[in-house]
């Protein structure tokens, strides 16, 4: 098996990558920094900054008018998304955290976003299964817990439209998917990572990007 080009991403390789993408405005900044300083326990829940541009550019590659998040944390990646959307557009946020998510709906204002954004707390299940059942969301982000990933995905799926897109984060899980006796998270992502590979109705890519980024379009 060869892997192909294996460039080691240094410190020094990663801030040249950053440098050379959209920089973060000032509000997602400050956002990324009081994640940091307040929640520093935690902080390795948002998402990496690299994604902030990336989900803006797959927001405006798609056209997506509605997306549907699924783990907002303290709103960096809903800050992000929202920013891409046009005016009429709308992001479904789901999480179950008022204090987490307070620190999004603060900067969701600040930026003028704040209107785009729904913010629904409660168990991300009885979100979607809220929803109708038809196809009719454009792109969802999933960035929640682990164990439930294929039951988000059997929940979206049927209600993504053709040519929409999920994208999933950390599917390389810190590198335990490789570990067969896996249990807990890494356990469930390995799950995801098979049931995503084997589902007839998307094409999806796993990419190393950041710990591990799947696209999936539906067919």
């Amino acid at each position: 098996m060869s892997k192909g080009n294996s460039t080691k991403i240094t410190d020094e390789l990663y801030r040249y990558m950053l440098d050379h993408n959209p920089p973060l405005d000032a509000v997602q900044r400050g956002l990324v920094a009081r994640t940091y300083a307040t929640f520093p326990e935690v902080a390795s829940m948002q998402s990496a900054e690299e994604q902030g541009p990336l989900l803006a550019f797959l927001v405006r590659l798609t056209g997506a008018r509605l997306i549907v998040e699924v783990g907002t944390f303290t709103g960096f990646s809903a800050l992000s998304m929202a920013q891409a959307l046009p005016a009429d557009g709308r992001i479904i946020a789901c999480d179950v955290s008022e204090e987490w998510t307070a620190y999004g709906r603060e900067a969701w204002e600040e930026a003028g976003v704040a209107d785009r954004i729904e913010l629904r707390i409660a168990p991300a299940l009885e979100t979607l299964r809220a929803m109708p059942a038809e196809p009719h969301i454009d792109m969802a982000y999933v960035d929640a817990d682990k164990e439930s990933q294929i039951s988000y995905w059997e929940e979206l799926v049927p209600r993504l439209r053709p040519g929409g897109l999920i994208v999933t984060d950390n599917t390389l899980y810190h590198g335990t998917v490789l570990d067969e006796s896996a249990t807990g998270s890494a356990a469930g992502v390995r799950a995801f990572n098979d049931h995503v590979a084997a589902d007839p109705r998307m094409d999806s890519v796993l990419l190393a990007i950041s710990d591990g980024l799947t696209l999936s379009r539906k067919r």
